[in-house]
């Protein structure tokens, strides 16, 4: 019979009435992480929650599973991009959506397609891209994300806006993106074909909070035999809507 435990375990002492052991232990893991952890060890795990390491051990390959935890290569554990996507999820229905989705709805109606906000969400020592809003186009052709999404970070009208208008450091340093990154940033806006996938299209521009930071892209997506380059002054003014408000 497995040992029991000297100390009651984090999960026993904030027990959920009438909720499961097992369900209480897993949170408890990711209730572990404190302000400034970017990765945990077992070891670390086991102090925090006064749980076995081997118990630690089945749960984590549970949450790992659901992508509520990843596992570094140094056998350290980060939390995963599932918790990146209900973050997404979440913020939606929290007061950004009530500055946000009305200048999506009318970037949407305006043009007949989808309108999204795209932020950065930092992930160790990466990022993704998170759609946290969306209004979708009425068309029955359109492309399907949804809120909550994760898109890549290099490809797409609204991933070159937020590396165009981001950290300098992380802006690639070849020639070719040097140029194109350079012009987005002198036309402020980025406009493109066939960048993330072949059938798409994109117009994105950024959107800055009041001390001049970047917060997210404005993007409208459309497939490419509906692209518009009349759109632009509706991103552009939809962006400028935002800036400062959010």
């Amino acid at each position: 019979m497995p040992r029991k435990a000297q100390n009651e375990s984090v999960s026993d002492l904030n027990a959920a009435p009438g909720g499961a052991a097992a369900v209480d232990r897993a949170l408890s893991l990711l209730s572990a992480f404190q302000p400034g952890d970017e990765a945990l060890s077992l070891a670390q795990f086991a102090e925090r929650t006064q749980l076995y390491k081997s118990t630690v051990l089945r749960l984590l390959a549970s949450l790992e599973h659901a992508r509520l935890i990843r596992r570094h290569d140094d056998g350290r554990y980060a939390l995963g991009l599932e918790i990146a996507r209900l973050h997404g999820l979440y913020a939606a229905s929290q007061s950004l959506d009530r500055l946000v989705l009305p200048v999506l709805r009318t970037l949407a109606a305006a043009t007949g397609e989808s309108a999204a906000y795209h932020v950065r969400q930092n992930q160790g020592d990466s990022w993704v891209r998170l759609c946290q809003f969306r209004v979708d186009s009425s068309h029955v052709v359109r492309d399907h994300v949804r809120a909550g999404d994760l898109l890549p970070n290099d490809r797409g009208a609204g991933a070159r806006v937020l590396i165009a208008f981001g950290p300098d450091a992380e802006r690639p340093r070849g020639a070719k993106e040097r140029k194109l990154y350079d012009a987005i940033r002198a036309q402020g806006y980025c406009a493109l074909v066939g960048d993330r996938t072949a059938e798409l299209a994109g117009i994105s521009a950024p959107v800055f909070h009041a001390d001049g930071r970047l917060a997210a892209a404005i993007t409208l997506t459309m497939p490419t035999h509906r692209y518009d380059a009349g759109y632009v002054g509706p991103v552009l003014a939809a962006a400028k809507e935002l800036g400062g408000q959010v």
